[in-house]
């Protein structure tokens, strides 16, 4: 899952970008409005998290314009302790959560989780596929009731297609998902972790469509 974290805090930003990407996220990171309102549009995330007191342009206003924009990716908002002023009118903006300053990395993680479950319409605590059971919650996978060690990457994108079964992924899309900006992408990266995908969980689980991605059908 990819995230988008608008945060001027250096200490504060470091440490959810750190966080977030050590608990199975992908994180792209601004500190500064203009430039995170604008990175909205040029990647596919799957929610952001939203400081509201930002140079530039400050987050009710980035807030506000993406959703006139009909940008519809969930936000989390963050505030200052107590500011219940701002946290009323950032929900009444179109945000769709938000945390006071100071946070726990876990609820922050917690509430992305769920706020991506949600737009997802996939508000199960599992998810069954054939013989494969996987928990969002712990990023877990079983096959046959025997649990399943995949590397990060792998459980994101195994993730990724069984939200999005029945469609077919670009080698791109899936690109886009699993890596942010500052990650070096081997050509072949994708084609890599399918395949250890499929040697771990069966050949079958994810087809090519061939020259034009892939596909996990029901």
């Amino acid at each position: 899952m990819r995230i988008l974290l608008i945060e001027d805090d250096r200490l504060i930003g470091d440490g959810l970008n750190v966080g977030l990407n050590r608990l199975g996220f992908t994180t792209d990171w601004f500190q500064n409005g203009e430039d995170g309102y604008e990175a909205l549009s040029s990647a596919p995330y799957d929610a952001v998290v939203l400081d509201l007191g930002l140079p530039d342009k400050d987050g009710l206003s980035i807030l506000k314009d993406w959703r006139k924009n009909k940008h519809n990716e969930p936000v989390l908002i963050l505030t200052a302790q107590g500011d219940v002023d701002q946290r009323i009118i950032g929900l009444d903006s179109g945000a769709d959560d938000y945390l006071s300053k100071p946070f726990a990395l876990a609820e922050v993680a917690a509430r992305l989780k769920a706020l991506i479950r949600r737009s997802s319409n996939c508000l199960v605590p599992e998810i069954r596929y054939k013989d494969i059971v996987f928990h969002p919650d712990t990023k877990t996978v079983e096959k046959e009731g025997k649990l399943v060690v995949l590397a990060p990457k792998e459980l994101m994108l195994l993730e990724l297609m069984l939200m999005n079964r029945n469609k077919v992924m670009s080698k791109d899309i899936l690109e886009n998902k699993l890596y942010s900006w500052d990650e070096e992408v081997q050509s072949n990266a994708v084609e890599v972790h399918i395949h250890h995908i499929r040697k771990k969980l069966g050949k079958g689980i994810i087809k090519t469509i061939n020259k034009i991605g892939y596909i996990m059908e029901d």
